[in-house]
């Protein structure tokens, strides 16, 4: 059908009596010339075929042919029809061509007609641009070319179609072959490999043929293709699909076909622009509101529509501000393992590891409609490998993600039929492109406005139509001089340069086109940085605010490593700025309640993605989503996690070193807490009751732990969604007899967080024993024993207790710094008493233990543990397990990974997943193990 359609259309421009001759006649003796492309070694296409010459050349026409032996047609078929082959195109007043023509060989005071890829303002463009302008050409852009409802009249979109689809079609042979399945799709081979068409379109059928006798693998399932748009490349595309067996779909089928469908056909879905895009403020579909506020919609195309599709086809226009087709978190939720257990498998004969295998964006639009596609691909290398949960593309056909095919000539595959196809709609407007020298005033240059509107440049400026492309270019100029720092403008602020600032610092300033700064108020933590190619600053936020609202919008990204109180301070200015943030710390109710505000402001502001908080919750995310994808239920959810020094290193009086500030921990141990118990809600009181709370922990054999509840372990209910467990416990790890010592120490008062008048900054010296003598209203020279009995008693008669506070110097005549309160002062000792000695190495230990109940009653245990250790002389675990996951998370919001806007944790599978994903490419990995309960 589409063979005849393409005749008709040729015998009616080249029939003896179409309007082009007469109106040659009547003009007189014209000049044109048909320049050779140089764009690239594929490009074999021609604007007008050998026979549409020959009718130009009756007509009265010298047509000039530039001499090349790499267009399709040969030099010998043009010069038979009476084409001069000639290098020198000067006599000519039209020069039409395919593609964009070099600069320097550009001819001043002519008319030109090519695609030039300006209407928009393309950058890399904009030269070619202000020559045509500079040498007076009149420039004709193919694209442009629209008749009175907007359809283009002059386009090579049917053949960009065709290549398209049998280019993905060859292409998925290969994917499936790597994913272990050989199938028909193998003996389809790229586009340029045929003669012409019709031999596609062959070995098409026989591919159909093949799966009509039901030869498709079963382990694979049916395949559903989906075509976007019902244009020019979508109909040349489904032209050649429909050689196939097939059965058209319509989408809200689609999720019945995808579970129940047969494999001795495929499936085809034609997604129309109101099957997806919807109103954001409610309504129907409105064709003409679209075109001109394409912003009021939304897209449900990767909800509603692609997680049912094998194979997408994209050949819809984008612009700009028109909502995609699948974004790139989109995409990380689309290629997530699917669970078919109705499909047979077998190691040899294996389910797919998602079920969209290929997309062709014939469309070729980078970072557009499917987000994920940087780059175009080309005709060498048609194909890469997109890795969602690495958000990299590679050359390969093996591993995990999406086959992409975007090459931006496709139609140069198969160049002759192109050329036909192309010059039977362009011939009818050549009169009117010749009919008037370049030199003539634009106002008299009267021809029909399909071919007057597609005049970009005319007389030495752009035409009316056309000067929103010179304000276009001022804003890209514009948003250009603000990006100078470097070219893709992606600028870090990390804010503290403490004990977990080092892994995030050199993560990211590991990428080339990520500038990194870091604001510190200690030099000498700024000094130990020197080695790493990034700025510094030196800054006190507490007492420099104006300083940090100057530094701020300056960065694209604020990384937050300061104390978790000044977040919220830095999270304000962020949303002022309406700049992106990450920070590792929980989520607290001040910043809970700017989410309103960074959503209005569309910021980002992420938080918790550290190790507690953070890769716990990713691991139990992970675990969760894949039980209910399957059909299960979590009934119970046990998690305990602590930083403590390695085994060989847990010589201290408390069990327990500090690798940054101790008032956390020390705080914590005043705290209350609350837990889910077999449905009953218990809660601890704080002032103590929690170190009452300890259990002992024997998931680890090899070690020798205890446990207590942090915090409210109940909100997590509802942030996980794991509504159906009977006990939720989430609980702090430590060493055996870190509570029973840490009782004592605050049954002597010094974890009072109140101040105190003898620990004033300001007030007289003394020493850890005098204040301990004041302490029981005692002189400071009171006998060192009669102190140390008065110590045990008050802290219960405990040998071990005595001994540890001993041991810690507290009874001995070591000057205090004091810092206001009990706790404060003694915080800030301990961080020099027990902090890490250099070798000392600290650890991580993490420890979930998930209740599973099936559909069919049956139960069992899941068991996670993660356990990091520090390297000698190198990074501490903790920095380890608090730096790398904010570095990531930090990378995906920078690289459009995470757009969602607001205040956000890690809690959803776009998020989770690929953190997860390059920690354990980092070495950071957990321990799964599933046992019968």
């Amino acid at each position: 059908m589409w063979r005849k359609t393409t005749q008709q259309v040729c015998s009616r421009v080249l029939s003896p009596h179409h309007e082009v001759a007469q109106r040659f006649l009547s003009d007189g003796p014209k000049v044109m010339a048909i320049r050779r492309e140089t764009i690239n070694v594929w490009e074999r296409r021609a604007p007008l075929n050998p026979r549409h010459v020959r009718k130009l050349v009756k007509s009265g026409v010298k047509v000039i042919v530039q001499p090349s032996n790499r267009r399709a047609y040969n030099m010998q078929e043009y010069s038979a029809v009476g084409a001069v082959i000639e290098e020198d195109l000067s006599e000519a007043e039209l020069i039409i061509g395919v593609k964009s023509v070099p600069i320097d060989l550009l001819l001043p005071d002519k008319t030109y007609a090519f695609f030039s890829h300006t209407i928009k303002a393309q950058k890399d463009n904009m030269p070619l641009l202000d020559a045509i302008i500079e040498k007076n050409i009149r420039l004709i852009d193919y694209e442009r070319m629209v008749d009175e409802s907007g359809q283009r009249t002059v386009a090579f979109g049917k053949y960009a179609g065709v290549a398209g689809m049998i280019n993905i079609l060859h292409g998925l042979g290969l994917r499936l072959l790597a994913l272990g399945h050989h199938t028909p799709f193998m003996h389809i081979g790229p586009s340029h490999n045929y003669r012409n068409t019709e031999q596609a379109r062959q070995a098409v059928r026989d591919a159909g043929y093949e799966i009509a006798l039901d030869r498709l693998p079963k382990s694979i399932g049916p395949l559903v293709f989906v075509f976007t748009g019902s244009g020019n490349v979508s109909q040349g595309a489904q032209e050649v699909f429909q050689e196939f067996p097939h059965e058209y779909i319509e989408p809200e089928s689609l999720p019945k076909v995808a579970k129940q469908g047969a494999t001795n056909k495929l499936y085809v879905c034609v997604a129309r622009r109101d099957d997806h895009y919807v109103r954001k403020e409610g309504g129907k579909f409105d064709a003409e509101e679209f075109e001109m506020h394409p912003y009021r919609y939304a897209s449900t195309f990767s909800q509603k529509i692609a997680p049912y599709a094998s194979v997408i086809i994209n050949g819809i226009y984008w612009a700009p501000n028109a909502p995609r087709l699948i974004t790139i978190p989109d995409a990380k939720i689309l290629l997530r393992p699917i669970q078919a257990p109705w499909l047979p498998s077998s190691p040899g004969c294996p389910h797919l590891p998602h079920r969209l295998l290929a997309i062709c964006d014939i469309s070729a639009d980078p970072g557009g409609s499917i987000e994920f596609v940087k780059e175009c691909t080309t005709i060498d290398k048609p194909f890469c490998l997109y890795d969602a949960e690495q958000n990299m593309e590679t050359e390969s056909f093996q591993g995990s993600g999406a086959l992409i095919c975007s090459i931006d000539n496709m139609p140069a595959q198969i160049p002759k039929e192109a050329t036909d196809f192309f010059g039977n709609l362009l011939l009818p407007y050549i009169p009117d492109m010749l009919k008037f020298p370049a030199k003539l005033p634009w106002e008299d240059y009267d021809v029909p406005l399909v071919v007057k509107n597609a005049v970009i440049a005319s007389n030495r400026q752009l035409t009316p139509s056309h000067e929103y492309i010179a304000e276009l270019r001022r804003k890209n100029i514009s948003s250009s001089q603000k990006a100078q720092r470097h070219p893709e403008n992606r600028s870090v602020l990390i804010l503290g340069a403490g004990y977990v600032s080092l892994p995030v610092v050199e993560y990211l300033a590991k990428s080339k086109n990520t500038e990194v700064t870091v604001a510190s108020q200690l030099q000498s933590e700024l000094d130990s940085l020197g080695k790493l190619n990034v700025n510094t600053t030196l800054i006190d936020v507490q007492r420099n605010y104006d300083e940090l609202e100057k530094l701020i919008p300056q960065h694209d990204i604020v990384v937050s490593l300061l104390p978790y109180v000044f977040h919220p301070d830095v999270a304000k200015l962020c949303i002022k700025f309406k700049k992106n943030m990450v920070t590792a710390s929980y989520i607290s109710p001040a910043m809970r309640e700017l989410d309103a505000a960074a959503k209005e402001a569309g910021v980002t502001i992420v938080n918790e993605v550290g190790v507690d908080p953070g890769i716990d919750h990713m691991l139990a995310m992970e675990c969760f989503d894949e039980v209910k994808h399957a059909g299960g239920k979590i009934s119970s959810f046990v998690s305990w996690c602590g930083g403590l020094p390695a085994p060989e290193h847990s010589n201290s009086p408390i069990r327990y070193k500090f690798s940054w500030s101790p008032r956390g921990v020390l705080l914590n141990c005043l705290s209350g807490a609350k837990y889910l118990q077999d449905n009953c809600v218990l809660e601890i009181p704080g002032n103590g009751g929690l170190l009452d709370a300890v259990q002992d922990l024997d998931f680890m054999p090899g070690f020798n732990f205890e446990g207590f509840p942090n915090r409210d372990s109940t909100m997590y209910i509802d942030e996980y969604s794991i509504q159906s467990a009977k006990t939720v416990l989430r609980g702090t790890i430590r060493y055996k007899g870190f509570s029973h010592i840490m009782k004592g120490i605050m049954q002597l008062g010094l974890l009072n967080p109140e101040q105190v008048a003898s620990l004033h900054p300001n007030g007289p010296l003394t020493t850890w024993k005098g204040y301990m003598c004041e302490l029981f209203d005692k002189s400071p020279d009171l006998f060192e024993d009669s102190l140390k009995d008065l110590v045990f008693e008050k802290v219960g008669r405990s040998e071990r207790r005595l001994k540890a506070i001993e041991d810690l110097g507290l009874l001995e005549e070591v000057p205090m710094d004091k810092k206001g309160s009990p706790l404060d002062t003694l915080s800030n000792y301990l961080s020099k008493k027990l902090a890490f000695a250099p070798g000392e190495k600290d650890m991580i230990v993490m420890h979930h233990n998930v209740g599973v109940t099936w559909p069919d009653k049956s139960q069992e245990k899941r068991v996670i543990n993660f356990v990091c250790y520090g390297e000698e002389n190198g990074y501490s675990a903790m920095a380890k397990t608090v730096g790398l996951p904010t570095a990531i998370a930090t990378k995906m919001v920078l690289d459009g990974e995470i757009q969602r806007r607001g205040v956000l944790a890690p809690l959803t599978m776009d998020m989770y997943q690929p953190i997860l994903s390059r920690l354990r490419s980092e070495g950071l990995h957990a321990v799964d193990e599933i046992k019968a309960s």
